[in-house]
């Protein structure tokens, strides 16, 4: 039978964790550059579809950990550089992709409808953000034994885990979205491409640093 004392530490646990939730969804990474680009390019609403791929890439994250893949993974030299780089190397392409992109006009672009039809490729880009980069290991190998009692059932806590991670991430990309659309209303055509290769500039900086990422602070 569960006790006041028992109510009392779950909430004591979820709050904590709750608050390294939305410590680690509001710090700049490649998720937020990602939300903010595909706010300022397709609007907030078609973010959606950018911001529900990442949340399956950090659920996949999360499951690689629950069964103790995730561990592996980053103990291991080969995969860890292996997972890196295809990270490293999708940010590259996501910032070429978002510099070719810079002669546009976005808002001529989404009153005409183009972007309408991008919603699985959003989605799939989404995806291999989160999914390819091991900061998400990182943060569940390093943060959730804090949080895990290994003598309760830990399919619960783990479910419970997920949903408050993703419910904040979904928050604060949101935020990230919805500030840039926002942004969009105000610029000139000549303000948009410099705003487009500024973000190109952020994926690239983000591909960087997770170039210099070492296994070592994991292990």
């Amino acid at each position: 039978m569960m006790t006041v004392n028992t109510v009392a530490t779950d909430w004591h646990w979820w709050l904590g964790f709750l608050g390294a939730s939305i410590a680690i969804a509001f710090s700049p990474g490649a998720g937020a550059i990602q939300s903010m680009s595909c706010g300022l390019t397709h609007g907030l609403v078609r973010t959606y579809w950018s911001i529900v791929g990442q949340e399956l890439g950090l659920m996949f994250q999360l499951t690689l950990v629950a069964v103790g893949l995730g561990s592996v993974v980053t103990r291991s030299i080969v995969a860890f550089e292996v997972l890196k780089f295809a990270g490293v190397a999708y940010l590259l392409y996501l910032a070429v992709r978002q510099w070719r992109a810079s002669g546009r006009d976005l808002r001529e672009q989404m009153d005409n409808g183009v972007t309408q039809r991008a919603g699985m490729p959003l989605l799939a880009r989404g995806f291999l953000v989160n999914a390819t980069n091991p900061k998400a290991l990182v943060f569940y190998i390093a943060v959730l034994p804090q949080f895990i009692v290994p003598t309760a059932p830990l399919l619960s806590q783990y479910l419970v885990i997920g949903a408050t991670f993703v419910g904040v991430d979904i928050v604060v990309m949101s935020i990230y979205a919805g500030l840039a659309t926002k942004l969009l209303s105000a610029l000139s055509a000549r303000r948009q491409r410099h705003l487009n290769r500024t973000f190109s500039g952020l994926f690239a900086t983000a591909a960087l640093a997770l170039a210099f990422m070492r296994r070592s602070a994991v292990a």
